[in-house]
């Protein structure tokens, strides 16, 4: 079970969860995925779109600043 990282503080919705939907294609089942986000938007959508694909969000922690992690299981 690998753990990936993709940051995407520097992306605007809808491109947040295009681009965590993109990268959760490319891992295998059972792997994670942490997500670097900013709060606002992003933080909202993104937990929300991965539970309706039907993702498994592990979970949601302030990083720093504005930044959170969310971890997301395929």
């Amino acid at each position: 079970m690998a753990i990936h990282t993709l940051d995407i503080t520097k992306e605007h919705c809808p491109m947040t969860f295009v681009k965590t939907k993109l990268k959760l294609a490319q891992i295998a089942a059972g792997d994670t995925l942490e997500v670097l986000l900013t709060e606002g938007e992003p933080l909202e959508n993104v937990p929300r779109s991965a539970k309706e694909q039907g993702y498994n969000v592990l979970s949601v922690e302030h990083v720093e600043g504005n930044v959170h992690k969310v971890t997301i299981q395929k």
